[in-house]
């Protein structure tokens, strides 16, 4: 699986969902926006929602909960995840990523434009809050 890099500023969870689906992140761009998901939209990061509506369109089957993080070793094989989560104005935030665990080697792909690397292994400085189960 690779990492699908987010164009525009507010897309982490566009480019999550065409990260899981193997798509380019322009494509999952129009399925989003005929779904009336648009990246400008803060609900895209501070609620479940879009990026579960956006990925059964995929046609990718999650969890219907969101678990706490517990440790690195316990996550699923795959995983969408919640980090840099914070509150602003009363109100959730949060940058999707996507944890994998592809022949034994655990790794996050974020999908952050200025990220030197977009696979990340420095799980020491990611502090997911949570994480959604991805079942295909």
């Amino acid at each position: 699986m690779e990492p699908v890099i987010q164009e525009e500023t507010t897309g982490c969870g566009i480019a999550a969902s065409a990260t899981l689906a193997g798509v380019s992140y322009a494509e999952a761009k129009r399925k989003a926006n005929a779904l009336g998901i648009y990246a400008a939209d803060t609900s895209l990061w501070s609620e479940t929602t879009p990026v579960r509506k956006l990925l059964w369109e995929f046609g990718i089957s999650v969890s219907p909960k969101e678990t706490p993080f517990e440790s690195w070793e316990s996550l699923p094989d795959k995983a969408l995840m919640a980090i840099k989560w914070r509150m602003e104005q009363g109100k959730k935030f949060w940058h999707w990523v996507v944890f994998v665990r592809e022949g034994g080697e655990a790794k996050v792909l974020d999908s952050k434009k200025a990220l030197k690397s977009n696979v990340r292994r420095d799980f020491g400085r990611i502090k997911p809050k949570w994480y959604i189960e991805v079942s295909n």
